[in-house]
């Protein structure tokens, strides 16, 4: 597998476990256990029989035909992740470090989450496994994701509110990792390729059957490689994953899209490769928003999945070794994007995921049409119904 990785746990400058002694022996026992599980085949076979029986691997390539004729230039494609058990691409981590922790002997998940999908997908993997769910979530972002809130609960999990901070996914994750240092025999199933190592790496390979899938459907459909590869990025689990595939096919564009909020006012987006930089935030070392006295800076994405000050610390070193680029869509752009393809394909994408479908509209037309953008359409906007009708000003 491709990797940028430098050393165990570093991405150049990037990465790294930063975290209070109090939570030291869980984090390497974690290590200890992956590591452990990498070299095991039983346990990725019994992964893989998971993602075929219960996730529903793999997920199709969609030709948006219509989307593409009506933009005069590349073709669009989309890796349908929306069409995975519990609505995105979280379930593919979640199953496996679900496994992971049945391996540990643990019982109690503890898990944090924004748009909520994470929250959900770890819901039904505990439900199939039989543990515990605990599950931090803003109070701002429950009340947007009302649907998601209610679909963890039906499976069992208990969903805690945090109204702390700025109620949303930064401060889920404190919550989260408070409860860790208080329960160390708990496992904290993180949702995306951040915090501190080994998480980044372990949720990049479980989530990088998403690139391989691609890659390989992209040559038996389409008979070669996309031009260019899209994905949206909070946390950057579901880019890193798509883009893994990817890395070594150095003709192959890598394009990441941040949230770029109502405005590029500190506070007002969630960009952080065009206004953060490098510091650490909740346990690795990489670009964050913050002040000019390196306090944390408030966020604003209409998608609550984007709506982190933080990105993974892999993302970094692929920004800054330019082997991927990252630009934002702002939440209008979104929003168009989203009832495009809602209108022109019959696909509603999640928010994070319109993002995305914002870049591949602006770059489809200065593009020919014999070229392929490949965009992962990482979650569908079930979950994102009240958000947008609140906005259009429509009654549901």
């Amino acid at each position: 597998m491709t990797t940028t990785i430098d050393r165990p746990g570093r991405y150049g400058p990037y990465g790294g476990s930063f975290i209070p002694e109090t939570l030291a022996p869980a984090v390497a026992a974690l290590d200890d256990a992956y590591r452990a599980a990498q070299g095991d085949q039983a346990f990725w076979d019994e992964l893989n029989a998971l993602h075929q029986s219960f996730s529903g691997r793999p997920t199709p390539l969609t030709h948006a035909r219509r989307m593409s004729d009506q933009l005069g230039g590349a073709q669009i494609y989309l890796k349908r992740e929306d069409l995975a058990h519990t609505g995105a691409h979280k379930i593919n981590n979640a199953l496996g470090q679900g496994l992971l922790a049945r391996r540990m002997g643990k019982t109690r998940i503890i898990a944090e989450t924004g748009a909520g999908q994470h929250g959900v997908a770890t819901a039904a993997v505990c439900a199939m496994l039989g543990m515990q769910c605990i599950v931090y979530m803003g109070t701002e972002d429950m009340e947007r994701q009302k649907p998601n809130v209610f679909r963890m609960r039906l499976m069992g999990a208990e969903v805690r509110g945090v109204s702390t901070g700025s109620r949303t996914l930064k401060d889920a994750v404190n919550e989260a990792m408070r409860d860790w240092v208080s329960n160390p025999e708990s496992y904290y199933l993180l949702g995306s390729a951040l915090g501190p190592h080994p998480y980044p790496a372990m949720v990049r390979d479980f989530q990088s059957v998403i690139g391989r899938e691609s890659r390989a459907q992209m040559l038996e459909t389409v008979g070669r490689l996309p031009d260019v590869v899209v994905a949206c990025v909070g946390g950057g689990s579901n880019a890193i994953g798509m883009f893994h595939g990817f890395l070594a096919d150095e003709q192959v564009d890598l394009r990441g899209v941040e949230a770029g909020g109502r405005s590029a006012a500190l506070g007002e987006h969630a960009a952080r490769f065009s206004g953060g930089r490098p510091g650490v935030f909740q346990g690795t070392r990489t670009y964050v928003l913050q002040d000019e006295d390196g306090q944390i800076a408030l966020t604003h994405s209409i998608s609550a999945g984007l709506d982190y000050a933080a990105v993974g610390p892999e993302h970094a070193k692929l920004h800054d070794d330019e082997r991927a680029f990252y630009t934002s869509a702002s939440d209008e752009q979104a929003l168009a994007a989203f009832q495009a393809l809602s209108q022109l394909e019959g696909i509603l994408p999640a928010l994070e995921s319109a993002h995305a479908i914002a870049e591949a509209m602006r770059l489809a037309p200065t593009m020919r049409r014999d070229q392929i953008i490949l965009v992962n359409l990482s979650g569908r906007g079930d979950k994102d119904i009240f958000t947008i009708a609140g906005v259009l000003g429509v009654d549901v």
